[in-house]
């Protein structure tokens, strides 16, 4: 038996830190300022230090806007800062706005946003319209990639999985805008209403934006804001006579945002916006720089709705019941 090793211990790191599979030594080379690291090496924990930054950093929103069709996404868009359309839909020959052609295909989209991180423009904000119809097209480039006809012909649901890799490309690609060009996101999308399992109450309907459910977890956790644009609905009593009464919505015409996730509605913020306010970009923008808007802002910067040849319902009647969005 040779004492070799007792005689001339191998030196031991100052410190471990993690847990299983994820420990890092530390040694003392590591603490030496003049350590080279340009060759791949750890980075000493005196620069890493030196890096932590201090207070608020706030860099352009990931806004994404979801709500039944007709209603005023592309109009809240439009008001951004310095906007520019990347349209997936044919829905804005009536709005004032800069866009780039209908895309016909995901790799369209993409040749957009490079264009947008490589090229010289003064756009400050990138709005896609719309979400779901972006996704047809993800669906479509799987489809050609499987040499398949229906997302639904991959099996065991592998196409929507295949898609996730696709939408995080998207979601890369709005990051580097973001973080490189400064540039803020908005994504609009449809709504749907679809079956929510709660677990902690029986099954119940709400609205959320009309994606894949895992495309559509994955937006909006990317997002900092998911907001929901809605019609304002009152309810009143009426009395049918018999001891009998039902309740009838009454509709204003009068277009919010809600901000704050309820039993009837997928939302979410960051920044402690108010529970619902008006649809109007710069009422949005107002909260971010945090300002109150006046008390009757809500009233007068409502998009007007787009004038019809149906009458309106005579006062007090009761409102048509809100569309799914298509």
């Amino acid at each position: 038996m040779t004492t070799a090793g007792l005689d001339h211990p191998s030196p031991l790191p100052l410190v471990r830190l993690g847990q299983g599979d994820f420990v890092r030594e530390v040694w003392p080379r590591d603490l030496e300022h003049h350590h080279d690291h340009h060759h791949g090496e750890p980075m000493p924990p005196t620069s890493q230090l030196q890096q932590i930054q201090k207070g608020r950093n706030p860099k352009p929103r990931r806004v994404m806007l979801y709500g039944t069709h007709g209603i005023g996404k592309s109009t809240f868009g439009a008001m951004a800062e310095a906007p520019i359309f990347i349209p997936t839909e044919d829905g804005l020959g009536d709005i004032e706005c800069e866009s780039f052609p209908l895309a016909q295909s995901l790799g369209q989209v993409m040749s957009y946003l490079e264009s947008l991180y490589t090229g010289e423009h003064g756009y400050r904000t990138v709005v896609i319209d719309s979400l779901d119809w972006l996704e047809r097209l993800i669906w479509a480039e799987i489809c050609a990639d499987e040499s398949v006809e229906n997302i639904e012909k991959i099996g065991y649901a592998k196409g929507y999985t295949y898609a996730i890799d696709k939408w995080r490309a998207v979601l890369g690609a709005l990051d580097a805008l973001r973080s490189d060009r400064g540039i803020g996101v908005i994504l609009l999308a449809h709504a749907k209403i679809e079956r929510f399992d709660n677990p902690e109450t029986e099954p119940y309907d709400r609205y959320s934006p009309r994606l894949q459910k895992l495309a559509s977890a994955l937006v909006q956790e990317w997002c900092d804001e998911v907001l929901f644009a809605t019609y304002r609905v009152h309810t009143r009593k009426v009395d049918e006579g018999f001891n009998k009464a039902k309740h009838q919505g009454i509709g204003t015409g009068e277009r919010i945002i809600r901000t704050v996730e309820r039993p009837a509605h997928v939302a979410k913020n960051r920044i402690g916006l108010p529970e619902e306010f008006a649809l109007d970009y710069r009422v949005f923008a107002a909260l971010l720089r945090g300002e109150q808007p006046a008390p009757d802002t809500s009233a007068t910067n409502t998009p007007t709705p787009t004038p019809t040849t149906t009458a309106a319902a005579p006062a007090g009647e009761a409102a048509a019941p809100e569309a799914e969005g298509v």
